[in-house]
């Protein structure tokens, strides 16, 4: 059997009752971040796309720290981005402004529709904390 461990931070404990799955999984030190919205802990979709960004990177800063991890301990990451043309430049913005630039793999993928309309994206990553 795998060596794994399911990660909730207490403030996420609503969408794991909600939609069933859980935030992180840590396999033998490694962190699977699930995908990451800008809503809010009551999962309201935050409506304001700088803030909803700003929310989602807020909400995996809060998933990888539960796991043991911070930003920079990123190292592949994937963005689902819905009207990515239309956003790109205020997405791009604030992940510099809040996460580590050139530290990771990152992977862009323009998708039709997320999980509940008004999402614009969504920030799925896998981190390494650091040995020792």
């Amino acid at each position: 059997m795998t060596d794994r461990e399911i990660v909730v931070p207490e403030t996420m404990s609503a969408i794991v009752d909600r939609a069933g799955y859980a935030p992180a999984v840590r396999v033998a030190g490694t962190l699977f971040c699930a995908g990451q919205v800008g809503r809010t802990a009551d999962l309201q979709v935050i409506e304001d796309p700088e803030q909803q960004f700003v929310a989602a990177w807020e909400n995996l800063r809060s998933v990888l720290a539960a796991g043991g991890c911070r930003f920079e301990d990123v190292v592949d990451m994937t963005t689902y981005h819905v009207d990515m043309s239309r956003h790109m430049a205020v997405f791009r913005e604030v992940k510099n402004r809040l996460f580590p630039k050139a530290t990771c793999a990152w992977t862009c993928i323009g998708v039709s529709e997320l999980a509940h309309p008004g999402l614009l994206v969504e920030i799925k990553c896998i981190a390494v904390p650091p040995q020792g």
